[in-house]
């Protein structure tokens, strides 16, 4: 039997994320059915999870590609530039009905509250660093804890994802984004 390579196990594994991302946002977790699955990746049950050990591990692989991007743009140009991001072109955030997915399975699924907050680190981390580095160049709050600030950031995040995903993101949602960043920049 012939050895696959590694660029091809690679762009198949791409291929079922990116099939899986469409599918889960679509449809939610419980509805991306095995079947369903197959269809849009245009692969089969077999060849999907070879690579993934089930659909909670595929899932989580997603949520998790999703968290590094993310923890990429948070370390660059932080957590609002994402949220702007997210408004400018929502065409390319197709993870946001995974990412509600993620809200409910970390409120009734104890496991994968567990799997999650290993995974999610790097975004919370990048999220601290950035603050910290914006803290000691004099331009956030410092009246307040870093931990209420990510606290807050994260709330508002979720409440905008929430509304782009029910189709309610109404042209006053950057105004909101500018109050957001002027509530969490130093008053001189």
């Amino acid at each position: 039997m012939p050895k696959v390579s590694e660029d091809h196990l690679a762009a198949r594994r791409s291929q079922i994320l990116d099939g899986a991302r469409r599918c889960f946002a679509e449809y939610g977790y419980d509805g991306a059915t095995v079947r369903r699955l197959e269809e849009v990746t245009g692969l089969s049950r077999g060849a999907i999870f070879h690579h993934f050990k089930d659909k909670d591990g595929l899932f989580l692989a997603l949520a998790h590609e999703d968290a590094t991007r993310m923890a990429d743009v948070v370390a660059q140009e932080g957590l609002v530039q994402v949220m702007r991001d997210m408004l400018a072109r929502p065409d390319q955030f197709d993870w946001l009905g995974t990412r509600l997915e993620i809200a409910r399975r970390l409120r009734n699924d104890a496991d994968f509250r567990r799997s999650w907050s290993q995974r999610s680190a790097e975004l919370t981390e990048a999220t601290i660093a950035r603050l910290a580095r914006q803290k000691s160049a004099g331009r956030l709050r410092d009246d307040v804890p870093t931990d209420v600030l990510i606290g807050y950031l994260d709330l508002v995040l979720d409440g905008l994802v929430a509304r782009i995903a029910s189709g309610h993101a109404g042209d006053n949602l950057s105004a909101v984004l500018d109050l957001v960043e002027e509530s969490v920049r130093r008053r001189d």
